[in-house]
């Protein structure tokens, strides 16, 4: 049986009640051996004899329970049920409190329906005991409230405690979750953009190799387009990192008739519907940065479409119909997770015609 803390309102844990808690309410038969030692009780030593037997089987039970040996636990409580009622029936009187230990007894090792069951007949046979024994209606009220009241605390405190270590568990679980999804987004910004970045980075820097014999000016040029998208990486990765990064449409549209002219590809963009909201905005941009890249990398392609219509976003072009698979995390699959979080969808594959094509849409309201 498993302890488990709760955080107090003075930062202290709630401590799950220990065996030791159990083993102390054997202190109920206090009575009994009262009445035992004064010779109330005759034969004085079958009385002496339950006690013992009380204190070894109730012994048993408990520490059983808490080591989850439940076979065990069940054949302890059914000798002590038979002793405690056996000798509640007749000795009476002082024997009458240990009939609440057997109550106790009952929520440590049965759980669910059986406890609720099993304590439901507890108390009535302790009404007709304490009945037959000839208590009064006020005695029989009493020792089974006490017996069926003393059970029912102790299930439902254990019950309580086992609901704190599952929250305790699932608290964990989702921090491991939160942690997963967050390297995740991580894993998906980063090759995104450093991608992206890359591999206009090496188009560029082809450039200005052939240019930098013929055409020092243009090679000029494109060297300070270098250094600029080296800049914009450092500040995208920085966003990223801190998780602030938003892929712009209209920046990455921007981004991606540079590219593509620097590949010497042939940009054509088209834009119908309505405007999309912010978030679609957002990746509705990344969609356009996975398809550029794609194609400066794989499609030996020379002109390229993008075709906007509300939100949903076309990425087209003429070249081989190649594309680099996709993986875990990274590339087509992870801009797919990306967008199924949002309630969208992308569809990505090589044209009848030639080419590829990569297609993605968005709720209305995302």
């Amino acid at each position: 049986m498993p302890e488990h803390h709760l955080a107090a309102p003075d930062g202290k844990p709630y401590e799950a009640p220990g065996r030791t808690s159990f083993l102390v309410l054997m202190l109920l038969g206090i009575a009994a051996v009262w009445e035992t030692a004064d010779g109330t009780f005759q034969p004085a030593w079958l009385s002496w004899a339950g006690l013992a037997a009380v204190c070894v089987l109730h012994t048993l039970v408990t520490l059983s329970a808490f080591r989850q040996r439940l076979a065990i636990a069940r054949t302890a409580l059914a000798a002590l049920a038979a002793v405690v009622l056996a000798l509640s029936a007749t000795f009476g009187g002082g024997w009458y409190y240990v009939l609440p230990l057997l109550g106790v007894a009952i929520s440590l090792v049965l759980s669910g329906r059986a406890v609720r069951v099993a304590l439901a007949a507890l108390t009535v046979l302790t009404g007709l005991i304490v009945g037959l024994g000839g208590g009064s209606i006020e005695s029989i009220m009493a020792f089974s409230w006490g017996t069926f009241s003393a059970g029912l605390v102790i299930a439902v405190i254990l019950h309580l405690h086992a609901v704190i270590g599952e929250l305790r568990e699932t608290r964990q679980r989702l921090a491991e979750a939160a942690v997963a999804e967050e390297r995740l987004r991580f894993s998906r910004d980063l090759h995104d953009l450093l991608g992206h970045t890359l591999s206009v980075i090496v188009v560029k820097a082809e450039a200005v190799r052939r240019l930098a014999g013929r055409d020092p000016e243009q090679a000029q040029r494109q060297a300070s387009d270098i250094e600029a998208v080296g800049r914009q990486a450092l500040t995208e990765v920085r966003e990223a990192v801190t998780g602030y990064r938003g892929g712009g449409l209209a920046a990455e549209l921007d981004r991606a008739r540079d590219a593509l002219k620097a590949a010497g590809v042939e940009l054509v963009v088209h834009r119908t519907g309505t405007a999309p909201t912010a978030p679609s905005e957002a990746l509705l941009g990344w969609v356009v940065r996975e398809g550029v890249t794609n194609i400066i990398r794989h499609s030996d392609a020379t002109r390229a479409e993008i075709r906007l219509d509300g939100p949903a976003v076309t990425v087209r072009d003429n070249g081989t119909g190649a594309v680099a698979p996709s993986t875990d995390g990274s590339g087509l699959r992870g801009l797919a997770e990306r967008l199924s979080q949002a309630g969208g969808h992308v569809e990505a594959g090589p044209l009848p015609e030639g080419g590829f094509q990569l297609t993605a849409s968005l709720p209305p309201t995302s």
